[in-house]
Formats: C-alpha cells, structure tokens, sequence
C-alpha cells in the first residue's frame, strides 16, 4: 500500500522506516518538525535543524573542552573523560598536562605560564633620582670641607687656627670628608671589593669624627675642671697626646671591621625575597652587599657610643666661659646629631630591605 517493496534482512525482521522530528520553537509557537527520516541508513536535513539561541551550528558533543597553554586538567571524580581547567596562577607553571609546579627561587613565569624564565635583577642607578639627590649633597659637602681644609691651611699659623687645635680639626675635616665621599661607595655596583669598601668606610668616617669631637670635650672638661682644684695644667692635652687619644679610639673601629672580616667574608648577593611581589610581573632581584640590619647596627654601634659620651662630655662642659667659643658649639652638634639617630634607628629597622633603604642610609 505504500508503494515500497515488501524485504526481510538475515534476521527475518523488516527493515526500520522511522521519521525523525525535532521540537522547535516558531514565530512563539512550540511544533515537531520532520528534519529527516531513516531508510536502513539515515537522511538528514542539517539546514532544518535548529539549537538553543537559535544557533544553526551543531553544539560540541563533548564533555569538557581542550586546556589553554598554562593550564591543568582536573579530572571530574568518576567520569576520567571529564575535567576541568585550572590556570596555574602566581609564581607556577604547568609541568604537564595534571601539574603546576612553582618555579625556582630565581624564576618566575612565563606570560603564559607554561615554563620558567630568570627575575630581572635590578640596582641602584646613578641616574635614578635616588641617587642624583645623595650625590649632589655629598659634592656640596666635599666641596664645603675642602674650603674649610684650604682656609685652615692659609691660615694654618694665626691665632684663631692654633686655639682651635689644628691637629684635631684636620682630623674632624677627614672624618667628615670620609662621610660625604662613603655616599658613593653606597651607590656603586655592589661586588665583593665595593662590598669590602663599604664595610670599612660607612663607620669609618663617623668614628674619625665623633673620636675628635670626644677628645677635644674631654680636654676641655679636664682643663676646667682641673682648674677648679689646682693651677697645674692636665695631663695629655698637648697635640701630640690628643692625636694619640684620638688615635686610639679610631684603631677599635678599625679592629672591629678586621674582625667582622674573619668571621664574615663580605660579599655581593641579589636578594629575591624582597621584591618578590604577588604579581611575578612585578618581581625583582636586589643586587646588595650582604650586610644585615643587625650588622649594620654592630658596626655603627661604636660611633653611636662615641657620640653619646661625647654628648654626656658636652653636656658636662655647657657652664665654660662664653669666651671659650668650642664647647657650645660643639655641644649643640651633638644634641641635634643625637636627635638624627633617634630618629634615625627606627625609621631605618621600619622601613625593607631595598635599594630606598640603602639610598636612605647614604643621604643620613
């Protein structure tokens, strides 16, 4: 009756005619649509198909799609078919296809997290602004120390030069010196013989100074106080005695450095820890001399005592003759030079590890 001849397969069954329809959604109406039919094989008609947000392309019949580059697959539990993609984040990388690992210390991602490249290493420029400003108060400072050297060696035989005790001021005039001229050794790139350099001058020039300071209120406070008791002058308060004072005083800082030395070889390192930021973009090695807070500390820690007994000194001797013009000034130097270490020690242990920190304890 319908025209098609009547077969039977091996199995003695009929062979399937089946329409196939497809429910569909038409100007707000819901109908079943014939898209195909099957005749021992099938017949589609792909143009009358339709899928969700009308979309004529035939939806991706997988579970889970391909990973991107940098990312891992996390199996679906019970469906090893199935999985999800996880983006290797932070300072990981994909290992394989299941597997982030965290790169070396020294390494951070790639931009698409799929291997490891070195940090940036990064120092102190002589063109960054936190160099130029140290550099240019150091110059104005060695130039206003070397006029001050010139005019006393001009007038190295008046009076007013000899009552200031030359010998201890070309001292105090080399401390200083030693202090402007260690700002440069702070900027220049750190290795082990600028490492060294620094070790021996960033004390250096602050002990020089503040022994002279030491010695010059210690005599003063022998004179006037032997002059409460006895006309006879003091003992060691000739040039030659002074210096040796002065001398000897400087020789502790020195032996401390020597011994600093034996037990820790100074060296150039490149911190990564420090700049090692939440965004590996942003991470950068420091290249710095190996010299901890706590180093730094010990080894300013004797110009810091020199300074406080020099100030006690000062104190001691507020009450001398207004004709006496050295231990008031030398008095209000140290009570402001206290003030700046008070400040100081706390900003210095406050603030990272990092090149401002080691431009900070330049500009001080």
């Amino acid at each position: 009756i319908a025209g098609t001849p009547v077969v039977f397969n091996v199995n003695g069954d009929a062979p399937g005619r089946y329409e196939i329809y497809q429910y569909q959604i038409s100007n707000n109406t819901t109908e079943y649509k014939i898209i195909g039919h099957w005749t021992d094989q099938l017949y589609l008609s792909t143009d009358e198909l339709q899928w969700p947000g009308g979309s004529q392309e035939v939806p991706s019949s997988i579970c889970s799609q391909p990973c991107r580059p940098g990312q891992r697959k996390k199996t679906v539990k019970g469906i090893p078919c199935c999985w999800h993609c996880e983006s290797c984040d932070g300072y990981q990388y994909q290992a394989d296809t299941y597997t982030c690992k965290m790169c070396r210390f020294d390494l951070r991602p790639n931009e698409n997290h799929t291997g490891c490249v070195p940090i940036p290493i990064v120092k102190l420029e002589w063109s960054s602004p936190w160099a130029v400003i140290p550099v240019l108060i150091a110059v104005l400072g060695i130039i206003a120390t070397l006029l001050v050297v010139v005019t006393f060696v001009r007038y190295n035989d008046t009076p007013i030069v000899k009552a200031s005790g030359r010998e201890l001021s070309y001292v105090l005039l080399t401390g200083i010196f030693l202090c402007y001229a260690t700002t440069f050794l702070m900027i220049s790139t750190p290795d082990v013989f600028v490492c060294s350099l620094r070790r021996i001058f960033l004390g250096l020039g602050m002990s020089i100074s503040y022994a002279a300071l030491l010695t010059k209120t210690n005599r003063i406070y022998r004179i006037f106080e032997q002059g409460k008791m006895s006309v006879s002058a003091p003992r060691f308060i000739s040039p030659a005695s002074q210096l040796v004072i002065t001398f000897s005083l400087i020789s502790v800082q020195l032996l401390g450095v020597c011994i600093w030395f034996g037990v820790d070889p100074s060296q150039a390192i490149i911190d990564y820890e420090d700049q090692r930021t939440a965004n590996p973009e942003m991470a950068r090695g420091v290249l710095k001399c190996d010299i901890s807070d706590l180093s730094l500390i010990c080894l300013l820690g004797y110009s810091m005592l020199l300074m406080v007994t020099c100030t006690v000194y000062a104190i001691k001797t507020r009450g001398v003759p207004e004709t006496f013009n050295e231990a008031k000034p030398i008095g209000f130097t140290m009570y402001t030079t206290c003030i700046v270490w008070l400040a100081f020690i706390p900003i210095f242990f406050g603030t990272s590890q990092s090149t401002e920190k080691v431009n900070f304890l330049s500009q001080i």
